[in-house]
Protein backbone atom coordinates (compact mmCIF):
# COMPACT_ATOMS: atom_id res chain seq x y z
CA UNK A 1 0.00 0.00 0.00
CA UNK A 2 2.90 2.73 1.06
CA UNK A 3 4.50 1.36 -2.13
CA UNK A 4 1.42 2.13 -4.32
CA UNK A 5 0.59 5.28 -2.46
CA UNK A 6 4.56 6.83 -3.39
CA UNK A 7 3.68 6.26 -6.75
CA UNK A 8 0.50 8.15 -6.93
CA UNK A 9 1.99 10.76 -5.41
CA UNK A 10 5.03 10.49 -7.57
CA UNK A 11 2.09 10.48 -10.99
CA UNK A 12 0.74 13.75 -8.88
CA UNK A 13 3.77 15.81 -9.14
CA UNK A 14 4.86 14.99 -12.24
CA UNK A 15 1.91 15.92 -13.75
CA UNK A 16 1.83 19.18 -11.64
CA UNK A 17 5.54 19.58 -13.34
CA UNK A 18 4.37 19.41 -16.75
CA UNK A 19 1.27 21.57 -16.19
CA UNK A 20 3.34 24.17 -15.49
CA UNK A 21 5.91 23.71 -17.96
CA UNK A 22 2.86 23.62 -20.48
CA UNK A 23 1.21 27.06 -18.95
CA UNK A 24 5.16 29.14 -18.98
CA UNK A 25 5.03 27.74 -23.22
CA UNK A 26 1.87 28.69 -24.18
CA UNK A 27 2.67 31.55 -26.66
CA UNK A 28 5.44 30.13 -27.79
CA UNK A 29 3.57 27.27 -28.83
CA UNK A 30 0.80 28.67 -30.08
CA UNK A 31 2.99 30.64 -32.40
CA UNK A 32 2.53 29.91 -35.99
CA UNK A 33 5.50 28.60 -37.53
CA UNK A 34 7.95 30.71 -39.66
CA UNK A 35 6.27 33.53 -37.66
CA UNK A 36 8.47 35.79 -36.05
CA UNK A 37 8.64 35.80 -32.06
CA UNK A 38 6.64 39.06 -31.14
CA UNK A 39 7.86 40.98 -28.33
CA UNK A 40 6.89 40.65 -24.88
CA UNK A 41 3.91 43.49 -23.79
CA UNK A 42 3.25 42.97 -20.39
CA UNK A 43 4.23 40.35 -17.48
CA UNK A 44 0.79 38.96 -17.70
CA UNK A 45 1.12 36.60 -21.22
CA UNK A 46 -2.68 36.04 -21.42
CA UNK A 47 -4.67 38.91 -20.36
CA UNK A 48 -8.76 37.76 -19.62
CA UNK A 49 -10.29 41.37 -20.84
CA UNK A 50 -7.96 43.82 -22.57
CA UNK A 51 -8.75 47.60 -22.38
CA UNK A 52 -7.85 48.25 -25.67
CA UNK A 53 -7.90 46.58 -28.81
CA UNK A 54 -4.34 44.91 -29.40
CA UNK A 55 -3.26 46.45 -32.96
CA UNK A 56 -3.38 44.37 -35.72
CA UNK A 57 -4.37 41.27 -34.26
CA UNK A 58 -5.08 38.36 -37.03
CA UNK A 59 -8.50 38.83 -37.11
CA UNK A 60 -9.16 42.05 -37.41
CA UNK A 61 -10.14 43.66 -41.15
CA UNK A 62 -7.11 45.12 -42.78
CA UNK A 63 -7.68 49.04 -43.30
CA UNK A 64 -8.22 49.96 -46.61
CA UNK A 65 -5.47 52.59 -48.06
CA UNK A 66 -6.72 55.94 -48.78
CA UNK A 67 -8.00 57.03 -51.97
CA UNK A 68 -7.58 53.92 -53.47
CA UNK A 69 -7.58 52.95 -57.42
CA UNK A 70 -11.22 53.07 -58.48
CA UNK A 71 -10.49 49.68 -60.65
CA UNK A 72 -10.14 46.53 -59.45
CA UNK A 73 -9.64 46.97 -55.22
CA UNK A 74 -6.32 46.13 -54.25
CA UNK A 75 -5.83 43.90 -51.11
CA UNK A 76 -3.32 44.53 -48.44
CA UNK A 77 -0.93 41.63 -47.43
CA UNK A 78 -1.14 40.77 -43.83
CA UNK A 79 1.49 42.46 -41.77
CA UNK A 80 3.79 39.18 -40.91
CA UNK A 81 4.07 39.01 -44.83
CA UNK A 82 4.88 42.90 -44.90
CA UNK A 83 8.52 43.91 -46.82
CA UNK A 84 9.27 45.10 -43.16
CA UNK A 85 9.82 41.58 -42.00
CA UNK A 86 13.64 40.35 -41.80
CA UNK A 87 13.89 37.49 -45.07
CA UNK A 88 12.76 34.34 -45.25
CA UNK A 89 15.16 30.98 -44.60
CA UNK A 90 14.66 30.45 -48.82
CA UNK A 91 16.53 33.60 -48.98
CA UNK A 92 20.51 34.20 -49.01
CA UNK A 93 22.49 37.47 -48.62
CA UNK A 94 23.83 38.56 -51.85
CA UNK A 95 27.29 36.77 -53.06
CA UNK A 96 26.77 33.66 -50.92
CA UNK A 97 26.21 30.38 -52.95
CA UNK A 98 23.23 28.41 -51.25
CA UNK A 99 24.14 25.55 -48.78
CA UNK A 100 22.77 22.44 -50.80
CA UNK A 101 24.79 20.14 -52.13
CA UNK A 102 27.98 22.27 -50.41
CA UNK A 103 30.73 20.90 -49.12
CA UNK A 104 31.94 22.55 -45.36
CA UNK A 105 35.73 23.38 -45.05
CA UNK A 106 38.33 25.04 -43.06
CA UNK A 107 39.98 25.98 -46.42
CA UNK A 108 39.28 26.31 -49.92
CA UNK A 109 38.97 22.88 -51.84
CA UNK A 110 40.16 21.81 -55.38
CA UNK A 111 40.20 18.42 -56.92
CA UNK A 112 41.72 17.21 -59.99
CA UNK A 113 43.37 14.16 -61.36
CA UNK A 114 42.41 11.54 -64.08
CA UNK A 115 40.72 8.24 -64.63
CA UNK A 116 43.18 5.99 -66.69
CA UNK A 117 43.34 2.88 -68.56
CA UNK A 118 46.34 1.43 -69.44
CA UNK A 119 46.78 -1.71 -72.80
CA UNK A 120 50.31 -2.54 -73.04
CA UNK A 121 51.91 -5.05 -75.15
CA UNK A 122 55.29 -6.36 -74.77
CA UNK A 123 57.51 -8.70 -76.83
CA UNK A 124 59.09 -9.97 -73.36
CA UNK A 125 58.30 -10.93 -70.03
CA UNK A 126 58.18 -9.27 -66.97
CA UNK A 127 57.53 -6.21 -67.22
CA UNK A 128 54.95 -4.25 -65.06
CA UNK A 129 52.84 -1.07 -66.86
CA UNK A 130 55.86 0.87 -64.95
CA UNK A 131 58.33 -0.26 -66.87
CA UNK A 132 60.80 2.05 -65.08
CA UNK A 133 64.88 0.90 -65.46
CA UNK A 134 63.59 -2.82 -64.92
CA UNK A 135 65.88 -5.37 -66.34
CA UNK A 136 64.73 -7.15 -69.49
CA UNK A 137 64.84 -10.61 -70.04
CA UNK A 138 67.48 -12.02 -71.89
CA UNK A 139 66.95 -13.45 -75.36
CA UNK A 140 66.85 -17.42 -75.44
CA UNK A 141 64.97 -17.49 -72.56
CA UNK A 142 61.13 -18.53 -71.87
CA UNK A 143 60.70 -14.73 -70.39
CA UNK A 144 62.80 -13.21 -73.27
CA UNK A 145 61.17 -15.05 -75.87
CA UNK A 146 57.41 -14.63 -75.45
CA UNK A 147 55.61 -12.02 -75.37
CA UNK A 148 52.79 -10.67 -72.47
CA UNK A 149 49.47 -8.14 -72.77
CA UNK A 150 48.60 -6.14 -69.92
CA UNK A 151 45.91 -4.44 -68.94
CA UNK A 152 45.72 -2.11 -66.03
CA UNK A 153 44.07 1.38 -64.22
CA UNK A 154 46.93 1.54 -61.21
CA UNK A 155 47.90 4.82 -62.81
CA UNK A 156 44.83 6.98 -62.26
CA UNK A 157 45.00 9.89 -59.90
CA UNK A 158 42.88 12.08 -57.38
CA UNK A 159 44.39 15.11 -55.45
CA UNK A 160 43.00 17.77 -53.86
CA UNK A 161 44.73 21.49 -53.89
CA UNK A 162 44.14 23.33 -50.78
CA UNK A 163 44.20 27.46 -49.89
CA UNK A 164 43.88 28.98 -47.02
CA UNK A 165 40.54 31.56 -47.41
CA UNK A 166 42.68 34.38 -45.60
CA UNK A 167 45.80 34.42 -48.11
CA UNK A 168 46.89 38.25 -49.20
CA UNK A 169 49.67 38.90 -51.25
CA UNK A 170 51.98 39.34 -48.24
CA UNK A 171 51.65 35.56 -47.06
CA UNK A 172 49.40 32.83 -48.77
CA UNK A 173 49.21 29.26 -47.55
CA UNK A 174 48.62 26.54 -49.50
CA UNK A 175 48.56 22.54 -49.34
CA UNK A 176 48.38 19.37 -52.05
CA UNK A 177 47.15 15.95 -51.12
CA UNK A 178 47.72 14.12 -54.72
CA UNK A 179 47.49 10.31 -54.92
CA UNK A 180 47.42 6.82 -56.87
CA UNK A 181 46.79 3.15 -57.18
CA UNK A 182 51.17 2.29 -58.04
CA UNK A 183 51.04 0.98 -54.06
CA UNK A 184 53.44 -2.03 -53.28
CA UNK A 185 52.03 -5.49 -53.43
CA UNK A 186 52.91 -8.23 -51.32
CA UNK A 187 54.68 -10.92 -52.91
CA UNK A 188 53.03 -13.98 -54.34
CA UNK A 189 49.66 -12.90 -54.57
CA UNK A 190 47.78 -13.43 -57.78
CA UNK A 191 47.95 -11.47 -61.05
CA UNK A 192 44.27 -10.93 -60.78
CA UNK A 193 44.66 -9.20 -57.21
CA UNK A 194 47.91 -7.26 -58.09
CA UNK A 195 45.57 -5.78 -61.04
CA UNK A 196 42.37 -5.74 -59.89
CA UNK A 197 42.86 -4.39 -56.18
CA UNK A 198 45.78 -1.89 -56.61
CA UNK A 199 46.84 -0.66 -53.31
CA UNK A 200 46.32 3.68 -52.54
CA UNK A 201 49.59 5.26 -51.92
CA UNK A 202 50.33 9.18 -51.78
CA UNK A 203 52.34 10.77 -54.35
CA UNK A 204 52.49 14.49 -52.94
CA UNK A 205 51.55 15.23 -49.66
CA UNK A 206 52.84 18.91 -48.12
CA UNK A 207 52.51 22.60 -47.17
CA UNK A 208 53.43 25.49 -49.01
CA UNK A 209 53.94 29.21 -47.03
CA UNK A 210 54.60 31.70 -49.62
CA UNK A 211 55.85 35.00 -48.20
CA UNK A 212 57.84 38.01 -50.17
CA UNK A 213 60.99 37.13 -48.55
CA UNK A 214 60.50 33.41 -49.22
CA UNK A 215 58.71 30.42 -49.75
CA UNK A 216 58.94 27.17 -47.62
CA UNK A 217 57.63 23.94 -48.24
CA UNK A 218 57.39 20.82 -45.93
CA UNK A 219 56.19 17.56 -47.11
CA UNK A 220 56.28 15.05 -49.93
CA UNK A 221 56.75 16.75 -53.02
CA UNK A 222 59.50 16.30 -56.29
CA UNK A 223 62.87 16.45 -55.61
CA UNK A 224 64.41 19.60 -56.35
CA UNK A 225 67.34 17.51 -57.73
CA UNK A 226 66.94 17.69 -61.68
CA UNK A 227 64.59 20.73 -61.12
CA UNK A 228 61.14 17.66 -61.04
CA UNK A 229 57.50 18.51 -61.86
CA UNK A 230 58.50 21.02 -64.55
CA UNK A 231 60.71 19.59 -67.09
CA UNK A 232 58.99 15.81 -67.18
CA UNK A 233 58.96 14.44 -70.79
CA UNK A 234 55.78 14.00 -73.01
CA UNK A 235 54.78 10.08 -73.18
CA UNK A 236 51.84 7.67 -73.12
CA UNK A 237 54.24 5.59 -70.74
CA UNK A 238 53.41 5.90 -67.11
CA UNK A 239 56.57 7.82 -65.38
CA UNK A 240 59.48 7.70 -64.48
CA UNK A 241 60.67 6.00 -67.79
CA UNK A 242 63.88 4.43 -68.66
CA UNK A 243 67.20 6.89 -67.99
CA UNK A 244 64.93 9.77 -66.22
CA UNK A 245 65.68 11.18 -62.77
CA UNK A 246 62.20 10.73 -61.38
CA UNK A 247 61.46 10.59 -57.51
CA UNK A 248 59.71 12.58 -54.82
CA UNK A 249 60.33 12.44 -51.11
CA UNK A 250 59.48 14.14 -47.48
CA UNK A 251 61.35 17.34 -47.54
CA UNK A 252 61.86 21.11 -46.33
CA UNK A 253 62.32 23.42 -48.70
CA UNK A 254 63.31 26.99 -49.35
CA UNK A 255 62.79 28.74 -51.92
CA UNK A 256 62.91 32.60 -53.57
CA UNK A 257 62.27 33.88 -57.42
CA UNK A 258 64.14 37.05 -57.99
CA UNK A 259 62.58 39.28 -61.07
CA UNK A 260 65.31 40.52 -63.16
CA UNK A 261 62.90 42.57 -65.04
CA UNK A 262 59.73 41.80 -67.06
CA UNK A 263 61.93 39.11 -69.54
CA UNK A 264 64.05 36.84 -67.24
CA UNK A 265 63.69 35.78 -63.29
CA UNK A 266 66.03 33.87 -61.38
CA UNK A 267 64.89 30.60 -58.76
CA UNK A 268 66.77 29.52 -56.05
CA UNK A 269 65.70 26.69 -53.79
CA UNK A 270 67.83 24.78 -51.20
CA UNK A 271 66.40 21.66 -49.44
CA UNK A 272 67.06 19.15 -46.99
CA UNK A 273 65.52 15.81 -48.35
CA UNK A 274 64.72 12.42 -46.37
CA UNK A 275 67.71 10.43 -46.07
CA UNK A 276 69.06 8.08 -48.55
CA UNK A 277 69.10 5.48 -45.09
CA UNK A 278 67.57 6.53 -41.55
CA UNK A 279 71.15 4.89 -40.84
CA UNK A 280 72.81 8.20 -42.48
CA UNK A 281 71.76 10.17 -39.97
CA UNK A 282 71.24 13.26 -41.97
CA UNK A 283 69.38 14.47 -44.83
CA UNK A 284 70.38 14.75 -48.22
CA UNK A 285 71.31 18.43 -49.24
CA UNK A 286 70.23 19.82 -52.52
CA UNK A 287 70.48 23.04 -54.25
CA UNK A 288 69.41 24.59 -57.33
CA UNK A 289 69.44 27.65 -59.86
CA UNK A 290 66.77 27.84 -62.24
CA UNK A 291 67.09 30.76 -64.78
CA UNK A 292 63.55 31.46 -66.22
CA UNK A 293 62.78 33.39 -69.63
CA UNK A 294 59.59 34.87 -69.15
CA UNK A 295 58.70 36.24 -72.10
CA UNK A 296 59.35 32.94 -74.12
CA UNK A 297 56.61 30.68 -74.11
CA UNK A 298 56.59 26.64 -74.04
CA UNK A 299 53.29 24.73 -74.45
CA UNK A 300 54.14 21.15 -72.93
CA UNK A 301 52.82 18.31 -71.53
CA UNK A 302 54.74 16.28 -68.51
CA UNK A 303 53.96 12.87 -68.44
CA UNK A 304 50.65 11.83 -70.52
CA UNK A 305 48.03 14.38 -68.41
CA UNK A 306 49.79 17.64 -67.36
CA UNK A 307 49.49 20.05 -70.18
CA UNK A 308 50.47 23.79 -69.13
CA UNK A 309 52.11 26.83 -70.34
CA UNK A 310 55.52 27.70 -68.84
CA UNK A 311 58.78 29.88 -69.44
CA UNK A 312 61.55 28.36 -71.10
CA UNK A 313 64.30 27.91 -68.51
CA UNK A 314 67.69 26.50 -68.19
CA UNK A 315 68.55 25.38 -64.60
CA UNK A 316 71.66 23.46 -62.52
CA UNK A 317 70.75 21.51 -59.47
CA UNK A 318 73.26 18.99 -57.22
CA UNK A 319 72.85 16.92 -54.07
CA UNK A 320 75.14 15.59 -51.85
CA UNK A 321 74.61 12.20 -49.43
CA UNK A 322 76.13 10.83 -46.72
CA UNK A 323 75.88 6.82 -47.09
CA UNK A 324 76.49 5.23 -43.55
CA UNK A 325 76.41 1.37 -44.11
CA UNK A 326 76.87 -1.29 -41.54
CA UNK A 327 80.27 -3.27 -42.04
CA UNK A 328 80.69 -5.84 -44.16
CA UNK A 329 79.82 -8.90 -41.46
CA UNK A 330 77.25 -11.36 -40.31
CA UNK A 331 77.00 -9.82 -37.41
CA UNK A 332 78.43 -5.74 -37.99
CA UNK A 333 79.17 -3.04 -34.57
CA UNK A 334 80.68 -0.45 -37.35
CA UNK A 335 79.63 1.42 -40.05
CA UNK A 336 82.11 2.44 -42.82
CA UNK A 337 80.51 6.13 -44.74
CA UNK A 338 80.40 7.13 -48.19
CA UNK A 339 79.64 10.25 -49.97
CA UNK A 340 77.05 10.36 -53.14
CA UNK A 341 77.01 13.03 -55.40
CA UNK A 342 74.65 14.18 -58.55
CA UNK A 343 75.27 17.10 -60.97
CA UNK A 344 71.73 17.73 -63.19
CA UNK A 345 71.57 19.97 -65.94
CA UNK A 346 67.95 20.69 -67.15
CA UNK A 347 66.37 22.75 -70.07
CA UNK A 348 62.68 23.73 -71.37
CA UNK A 349 62.64 25.77 -74.65
CA UNK A 350 60.24 26.81 -76.97
CA UNK A 351 61.19 26.20 -80.38
CA UNK A 352 58.01 27.41 -81.78
CA UNK A 353 56.25 29.41 -78.38
CA UNK A 354 52.94 29.54 -77.96
CA UNK A 355 50.27 31.05 -75.85
CA UNK A 356 47.82 29.08 -73.81
CA UNK A 357 45.05 30.04 -75.56
CA UNK A 358 46.49 29.54 -79.29
CA UNK A 359 48.95 26.62 -78.69
CA UNK A 360 48.53 25.29 -82.05
CA UNK A 361 51.73 24.85 -84.22
CA UNK A 362 53.51 25.29 -81.06
CA UNK A 363 57.34 22.99 -81.03
CA UNK A 364 58.77 22.55 -77.83
CA UNK A 365 61.85 20.47 -76.92
CA UNK A 366 63.37 19.36 -73.32
CA UNK A 367 66.26 17.79 -72.26
CA UNK A 368 68.12 16.90 -69.30
CA UNK A 369 72.01 15.46 -68.82
CA UNK A 370 72.47 13.53 -65.32
CA UNK A 371 75.67 12.39 -63.11
CA UNK A 372 76.46 11.04 -60.02
CA UNK A 373 77.35 8.11 -58.01
CA UNK A 374 75.02 7.03 -55.28
CA UNK A 375 72.08 8.32 -56.62
CA UNK A 376 70.18 4.89 -58.01
CA UNK A 377 66.95 5.49 -56.10
CA UNK A 378 66.27 9.07 -57.91
CA UNK A 379 65.52 7.42 -60.81
CA UNK A 380 63.08 4.68 -61.41
CA UNK A 381 63.55 0.65 -60.52
CA UNK A 382 67.34 1.17 -61.36
CA UNK A 383 69.80 -1.52 -59.70
CA UNK A 384 71.25 -2.63 -63.08
CA UNK A 385 71.19 -6.10 -61.62
CA UNK A 386 73.95 -5.52 -59.15
CA UNK A 387 74.57 -6.94 -55.86
CA UNK A 388 76.89 -7.54 -52.69
CA UNK A 389 79.09 -10.70 -52.73
CA UNK A 390 78.41 -13.40 -50.53
CA UNK A 391 80.35 -13.39 -46.91
CA UNK A 392 83.98 -15.28 -46.68
CA UNK A 393 82.97 -18.89 -44.91
CA UNK A 394 86.00 -20.62 -44.19
CA UNK A 395 84.38 -22.92 -42.15
CA UNK A 396 81.88 -24.14 -44.39
CA UNK A 397 79.48 -23.55 -42.11
CA UNK A 398 75.85 -24.40 -42.85
CA UNK A 399 73.62 -22.53 -43.10
CA UNK A 400 76.56 -19.95 -44.56
CA UNK A 401 76.65 -16.50 -43.03
CA UNK A 402 74.18 -13.86 -44.37
CA UNK A 403 74.94 -10.02 -44.59
CA UNK A 404 72.14 -7.98 -43.94
CA UNK A 405 72.89 -4.47 -45.79
CA UNK A 406 70.95 -1.60 -43.95
CA UNK A 407 70.58 0.41 -47.07
CA UNK A 408 68.52 -0.36 -50.26
CA UNK A 409 69.64 -1.97 -53.37
CA UNK A 410 72.05 -1.24 -56.34
CA UNK A 411 73.07 2.46 -54.13
CA UNK A 412 76.35 1.45 -53.02
CA UNK A 413 77.94 -1.95 -52.63
CA UNK A 414 80.57 -3.95 -51.16
CA UNK A 415 83.42 -5.11 -53.32
CA UNK A 416 85.66 -8.00 -53.26
CA UNK A 417 88.89 -6.92 -53.23
CA UNK A 418 90.60 -10.29 -52.93
CA UNK A 419 92.81 -11.91 -49.86
CA UNK A 420 89.75 -11.08 -47.76
CA UNK A 421 89.69 -7.74 -48.12
CA UNK A 422 86.30 -5.54 -48.76
CA UNK A 423 85.67 -2.12 -49.51
CA UNK A 424 82.73 0.12 -50.21
CA UNK A 425 81.92 2.01 -53.22
CA UNK A 426 78.88 3.77 -54.72
CA UNK A 427 77.68 3.10 -57.95
CA UNK A 428 77.79 5.66 -60.47
CA UNK A 429 75.37 6.25 -63.04
CA UNK A 430 75.29 9.14 -65.76
CA UNK A 431 72.15 9.45 -68.18
CA UNK A 432 70.73 12.07 -70.74
CA UNK A 433 67.72 12.69 -71.82
CA UNK A 434 65.60 14.48 -74.36
CA UNK A 435 62.36 15.11 -76.18
CA UNK A 436 60.26 16.93 -78.80
CA UNK A 437 56.53 17.66 -78.70
CA UNK A 438 54.87 19.58 -81.60
CA UNK A 439 51.26 20.66 -81.72
CA UNK A 440 49.57 20.69 -85.16
CA UNK A 441 47.69 24.01 -85.84
CA UNK A 442 44.46 24.66 -85.35
CA UNK A 443 43.49 24.08 -82.12
CA UNK A 444 46.17 22.26 -81.10
CA UNK A 445 44.32 18.97 -79.80
CA UNK A 446 46.27 16.63 -81.63
CA UNK A 447 49.83 16.63 -81.37
CA UNK A 448 52.89 13.88 -81.38
CA UNK A 449 55.88 13.35 -79.11
CA UNK A 450 59.11 11.44 -79.51
CA UNK A 451 62.19 10.90 -76.77
CA UNK A 452 65.72 9.43 -76.08
CA UNK A 453 67.28 8.81 -73.46
CA UNK A 454 70.60 6.87 -72.79
CA UNK A 455 72.08 5.45 -69.47
CA UNK A 456 75.55 4.00 -68.64
CA UNK A 457 77.81 3.33 -65.48
CA UNK A 458 81.68 2.85 -65.35
CA UNK A 459 81.56 0.48 -62.34
CA UNK A 460 78.24 -1.72 -62.72
CA UNK A 461 80.18 -4.13 -63.65
CA UNK A 462 82.01 -4.77 -60.84
CA UNK A 463 79.11 -5.68 -58.77
CA UNK A 464 77.76 -9.05 -60.24
CA UNK A 465 77.91 -11.59 -62.39
CA UNK A 466 78.30 -10.78 -66.38
CA UNK A 467 74.86 -12.63 -67.26
CA UNK A 468 73.09 -10.74 -64.13
CA UNK A 469 74.13 -6.97 -64.79
CA UNK A 470 73.27 -4.57 -67.29
CA UNK A 471 75.84 -1.70 -67.66
CA UNK A 472 74.35 0.26 -70.51
CA UNK A 473 71.03 0.86 -71.74
CA UNK A 474 68.80 3.02 -74.94
CA UNK A 475 65.17 3.70 -75.03
CA UNK A 476 63.20 5.94 -77.74
CA UNK A 477 59.84 6.05 -78.13
CA UNK A 478 57.09 7.90 -80.51
CA UNK A 479 53.85 9.01 -79.20
CA UNK A 480 50.42 10.45 -80.88
CA UNK A 481 48.07 12.33 -78.83
CA UNK A 482 44.55 13.19 -79.50
CA UNK A 483 41.93 15.64 -76.87
CA UNK A 484 38.85 13.94 -78.22
CA UNK A 485 37.15 17.03 -75.75
CA UNK A 486 38.51 18.78 -73.54
CA UNK A 487 38.50 16.27 -70.64
CA UNK A 488 39.10 13.36 -73.02
CA UNK A 489 42.17 11.81 -73.98
CA UNK A 490 43.81 9.06 -76.10
CA UNK A 491 47.42 8.48 -75.96
CA UNK A 492 49.25 5.50 -78.58
CA UNK A 493 52.92 4.68 -78.22
CA UNK A 494 55.78 2.59 -79.24
CA UNK A 495 58.66 1.99 -77.54
CA UNK A 496 61.90 0.26 -77.69
CA UNK A 497 64.48 -0.96 -74.81
CA UNK A 498 67.67 -2.03 -75.77
CA UNK A 499 69.92 -3.21 -72.70
CA UNK A 500 73.79 -4.24 -73.12
CA UNK A 501 74.77 -6.82 -70.34
CA UNK A 502 78.22 -6.84 -69.12
CA UNK A 503 78.89 -10.03 -71.26
CA UNK A 504 77.69 -8.40 -74.20
CA UNK A 505 74.19 -9.69 -74.32
CA UNK A 506 71.92 -7.51 -75.62
CA UNK A 507 68.21 -7.38 -74.49
CA UNK A 508 65.37 -5.72 -76.32
CA UNK A 509 62.21 -5.02 -75.53
CA UNK A 510 59.34 -3.73 -77.74
CA UNK A 511 56.43 -1.92 -76.50
CA UNK A 512 53.25 -0.71 -77.64
CA UNK A 513 50.47 1.06 -75.83
CA UNK A 514 46.90 2.33 -75.76
CA UNK A 515 46.33 4.55 -73.39
CA UNK A 516 42.45 6.23 -72.30
CA UNK A 517 42.42 9.22 -69.94
CA UNK A 518 39.53 11.57 -68.22
CA UNK A 519 40.59 15.16 -66.97
CA UNK A 520 39.02 16.29 -64.31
Amino acid sequence: MEARQGVGNMTKLIGLVTATILLGAGPALAQPAGEPTPPPTTTTPTPTTPTTPPAGPPNTTIPVEPTPPKTTPVVVPPPVNTPTLAPTTMEKPAGKKPSAGSVSSKIDVTVYGFVELDSIWDSTQGLNDLQGNTAIARPNTYTGDHPQLTFGARNSRIGLKLASPTNTDDFKVTGQMEMDFLGNQPAGISEASFWQNAPFRFRHINVKLETKVVDMLFGQYWQLFGWQGINQPNTVAIQGIPGEVYSRAPQIRISKKIPGGDAVSLDIAVAASRPVSRASSSPDGQAGLRLNFDKLKAWHTGGSTGSSLDSAMIGVSVVGRRLAVNEFSANPHSQVVRNGYGLSVDALLPIIPASKEHHGGALTIQGSYVNGAGIADLYTSLSGGTGNPGLPNPSMANPAPVYTPNIDGGIVLWHNDGGGMFSLHPIQWTSYLAGAQYYFPGSGRVWLAANYSHLESDNAHLYGGPTKVFDKQDWYDGNLFVDATANVRFGFEFSRTQQTYVDKTEADDNRAQFSAFLLF
